[in-house]
């Protein structure tokens, strides 16, 4: 039955008044902000206050004698146990080692590795699983999980986590234009090059572009969610890298492995002269980095060289698929280059410079390629000049020049290009090795950017460029480097007509939009023109989803995205995960029934801050908005979750509804249930009050105004039933501004069964243990029964994860008791067949009830607590029984007494006349498809009382 609503409309108001409200939203926003930040600094300081407490003990423990003199017995007791002195496992040591390897950048330059690693030990090639629990959650909150006590789907454990390792079939719309580059960024100039210079021309072709730096495995993984094409840029195949080259493939995404440089073969490698300069320790270290280099290419399947030498290479190790990227000229470069150019001023000193620029101390044997012939051209030249910039072993035999060799340190890429375009020749020695055929001309580009004239070694990336004489000189011999450095000298017309050539063919070949247009968009495709697609997008919230299916508000936001995505819209869910064996602790993005979910880690319920607040969720959250593009986001369970989601909505003007399961907006125990388990009987929430149920809490005023502010941005509030809504009613919410939407649930498949002939009366109870759902006041009435014409089924929703939560061997009663497993879809209907009477004495106002509305349509009467959106539906005397919520102890034992003094009633075959009235999934969905397409074209209205403090 379509229930009605108030009309949702937008109130008529005049520019001051809009002026006036958009005014009082954005205080209210950052007060929230403010209320935020208070909240994490007494996080951090319990957090430090915490580590200082632990190290301080932590002190007098290691300080004392006792356990200094025990100090040698226990490291001997330790290795005599296969264990290292701190306990950790033998087997660990290599992983650990491993570990501060790749945190200090396994890939530094060679004279960095000299510095830090040439004490090292060699490292095995095969990494040992950083082992995480796989965890189960329990209920959300202080007791209880939200309403409606047992989910009806089969309980998820984790063998059951499978879904994380499906291969999503749908794709965010969004997430079409996202391309990831997983990369290597201590390297500076490799980063410009290949990285930061990739970005640009994907950026160009209308490309979204993401970096993350490998190490953060965490940010990586994450990223994976949401792109449809990834490089992993000179990575090597460590356990976390190869984890998410397996993820990459997981979301079908055929990743690509990139270098410019030939690191990932060991013969080519050692032909490298600069690697024999190095110790012993040092060469093993860098040749086990070309395995694990190695290893990591294979693993993707794809590779992207920067030459073409590199990319035969990178085919005879067995990569099909190669694609050529040259490095090029960015526009950070050309900027920089125009710059210098427009105020460069010839030099009178008479000198002819030439300049070598060497990153590292490791081009002392390529710049040996060119010392003889550069000492034969300065000895015939007096005006020739070197300038040597950066890390080089200058050769004996040009210390004879004294002051003609200027040795410069390192500096910012500007300067050094202001250095260059000061100079007269460039020179690019290298030596005649497939290591530096498979090399990138740079040297080259970077001269003729700022019109300087090149004397090159005949490698193959210079060939493809170079016409010798014309553009550039080319030089093999010490004779030819003789000549070509002296034939530039003499001719200043010369160098200056080859460095224009240089510039103009470097521009037509190397420029950015060049590049972009001849080599990446062919390698890499331009994005589909289009994002949105016309349907209607819903981006639904919740802490729980399948496959981590607890409690009654999940069930019922699971079949909400199933029956919504049957109805045409687009369905999305955002969600958490549990941790998972093997994988970082990012995001996961998995299907479920056709509908895209993103799942991410959520804190623990005791980081109160944390759960309540938590900016990197949302982090994770605006990347899942700009990939999902959702015309409204419709927030559930945000426990866990933490309301910075909504700030964020906010910010990024997405229209948000809340539907409100419970009063976890008002109360910080979310059931409005004090510590000793009885209902707090607020109405109007007073933090007064609260705080006297929270002695300890110093934050109830800012969760409130974080919680006040969140309601005042959501363009619709939804509750499950008008009970609920009168609570919030209470507390300020404008009437026009919340409505009632109740929920559905699974309807009998079939008729219900005859009752078994001579049976005792049978009570079920699903609501766990928790005394706010009336566990202990069934134990108390259950006992005092003198009498055994009755049978209590407990359902113990525990047992189907393979332990129980629930015993009964210490009761003492007169009567039959069973515990069973929870039930599922498939034996929802056995199961209310085996009882007549569903207790429900729950000890709060619930929302809703969805046990109560899944026992009143297979005729069970329903013994319940009232009022509450659990007695809604509840008939007294009719097809239920009312006991109150105050003093409900006696009032429930008498009901009980009653209904077994009526057992006739269920013998003679109850029926439920009035279970037509009741909603179901179906008319539910489509009330919920109205409500949101509304809410999506409303306006927040930013008015609420505050909570009285």
């Amino acid at each position: 039955m379509m229930a009605d609503f108030p009309e949702l409309t937008t109130t008529s108001e005049s520019p001051d008044d809009v002026s006036r409200s958009e005014v009082d939203r954005l205080n209210a926003l950052v007060d929230s902000y403010r209320s935020a930040a208070r909240l994490h600094g007494m996080r951090s300081d319990g957090l430090q206050g915490e580590i200082a407490h632990l190290r301080y003990l932590m002190s007098l423990r290691e300080k004392s004698l006792s356990w200094r003199i025990t100090f040698p017995l226990r490291g001997i007791r330790a290795l005599s146990l296969g264990r290292l002195p701190d306990g950790q496992p033998f087997s660990a040591l290599p992983e650990r080692l491993k570990t501060a390897w790749r945190r200090e950048g396994m890939l530094l330059p060679l004279h960095m590795m000299r510095r830090r690693l040439a004490k090292r030990p060699s490292l095995p090639a095969k990494a040992r699983p950083i082992e995480r629990p796989s965890t189960v959650p329990g209920p959300i909150g202080a007791e209880a999980p939200a309403s409606g006590a047992v989910p009806i789907r089969k309980a998820r454990t984790s063998y059951d986590e499978a879904v994380y390792d499906d291969t999503p079939q749908t794709i965010p719309v969004g997430s079409a234009r996202q391309f990831l580059i997983i990369a290597e960024l201590s390297l500076r100039q490799c980063a410009k090059y290949r990285v930061w210079q990739k970005r640009e021309m994907l950026e160009r072709l209308g490309w979204r572009v993401q970096v993350v730096d490998w190490r953060d495995t965490d940010a990586a993984m994450s990223a994976l969610q949401w792109c449809a094409q990834v490089i992993f840029y000179r990575t090597p195949g460590f356990e976390s890298v190869m984890g998410l080259v397996q993820e990459a493939h997981r979301l079908k995404l055929r990743p690509w492995w990139e270098v410019d440089d030939l690191i990932f073969d060991a013969d080519q490698y050692r032909q490298n002269g600069n690697l024999v300069s190095l110790p012993r320790s040092e060469q093993a270290t860098l040749l086990f980095g070309v395995k694990i280099f190695r290893a990591c290419m294979l693993a993707c399947g794809r590779a992207i060289a920067s030459t073409d030498a590199l990319a035969d290479a990178m085919r005879q190790a067995g990569v099909d698929d190669v694609q050529v990227i040259e490095n090029a000229l960015d526009g950070e470069t050309l900027s920089a280059a125009d710059d210098i150019r427009a105020t460069i001023r010839p030099r009178d000193d008479g000198r002819i410079v030439m300049l070598y620029g060497s990153g590292t101390n490791t081009h002392d044997a390529d710049f040996r390629q060119a010392a003889e012939g550069l000492v034969a051209a300065m000895q015939a030249e007096p005006r020739l000049c070197l300038r040597i910039v950066g890390e080089l072993t200058v050769p004996r035999e040009l210390a004879i020049f004294g002051d003609r060799i200027e040795t410069i340190a390192g500096m910012s890429y500007r300067a050094y290009l202001a250095l260059l375009a000061d100079a007269d020749i460039a020179l690019a020695p290298l030596e005649p090795t497939l290591f530096n055929d498979a090399k990138s001309n740079i040297k080259y580009l970077e001269a003729a950017s700022v019109d300087v004239a090149s004397v090159c070694s005949p490698r193959a990336a210079f060939r493809v460029i170079m016409c010798d004489g014309t553009n550039g000189m080319m030089a093999d011999t010490p004779a030819q480097w003789r000549d070509a450095v002296l034939a530039l000298a003499r001719d200043s017309d010369r160098r200056a007509a080859i460095g224009r050539e240089a510039r103009i063919d470097v521009l037509a070949r190397y420029a950015p939009e060049a590049v972009a247009v001849d080599q990446v968009r062919p390698a890499l495709g331009v994005p589909p023109a289009g994002d949105r697609k016309d349907v209607f997008r819903a981006l639904m919230a919740n802490v729980y989803f399948a496959p981590r299916s607890f409690g009654g508000a999940t069930l019922v936001v699971e079949e909400m995205c199933r029956r919504l995505q049957a109805r045409g819209l687009d369905i999305g869910v955002f969600t958490s995960r549990p941790h998972l064996h093997g994988r970082a602790n990012g995001t996961l993005r998995y299907d479920v029934d056709g509908i895209s979910v993103l799942s991410a880690i959520i804190p623990p319920d005791y980081d109160q801050v944390a759960y309540l607040d938590n900016p990197k969720l949302a982090e994770y959250f605006g990347a899942w908005l700009d990939a999902f593009q959702p015309d409204i986001v419709h927030i559930h369970a945000l426990q866990g979750l933490g309301t910075a989601l909504l700030r964020l909505c906010q910010e990024r003007s997405v229209p948000y509804a809340i539907t409100l399961h419970d009063a976890w907006w008002l109360c910080d125990r979310q059931f409005m249930v004090r510590g000793d388990g009885k209902y707090c009987f607020q109405t109007r929430i007073d933090l007064r009050v609260c705080q006297e149920c929270l002695p300890g809490a110093r934050h109830l005023q800012d969760r409130a105004t974080l919680m006040r502010q969140a309601l005042m941005g959501a363009s619709l509030l939804i509750s499950p039933s008008e009970s609920h809504r009168a609570l919030y009613l209470a507390n300020g919410v404008a009437p026009e501004r919340i409505v009632v939407n109740r929920n559905g649930f699974t309807w009998p498949a079939r008729p219900r069964a005859p009752r078994p002939a001579g049976a005792p009366l049978r009570f079920g109870f699903v609501g766990g243990t928790e005394a706010v759902k009336g566990y202990p006041l069934i134990r108390k009435a259950f006992e005092r029964l003198e009498r055994a014409d009755w049978e209590l089924v407990l359902v113990d929703n525990k047992l189907n994860l393979g332990f129980h939560s629930i015993d009964v061997a210490a009761w003492s009663v007169k009567g039959k008791i069973r515990v069973v497993p929870a039930y599922t879809s498939e034996t929802m209907d056995d199961f209310f067949d085996s009882i007549d009477v569903m207790l429900f004495p729950s000890q709060w106002k619930e929302s809703y009830g969805l046990t109560v509305r899944e026992a009143l349509a297979r005729d069970v009467w329903v013994v319940t607590t009232a009022p509450g959106g659990q007695a809604e539906d509840v008939r007294d005397g009719i097809n239920g029984t009312h006991i109150p919520l105050a003093a409900s102890e006696p009032a429930f034992f008498q009901a009980i007494e009653a209904l077994l003094d009526d057992r006739e009633r269920f013998v003679a075959g109850y029926v439920n006349p009035h279970k037509d009235d009741l909603p179901d999934f179906d008319t539910q969905a489509e009330e919920l498809e109205r409500l949101l397409k509304m809410a999506a074209q409303l306006t927040p209205q930013a008015k609420m009382a505050p909570l009285t403090c």
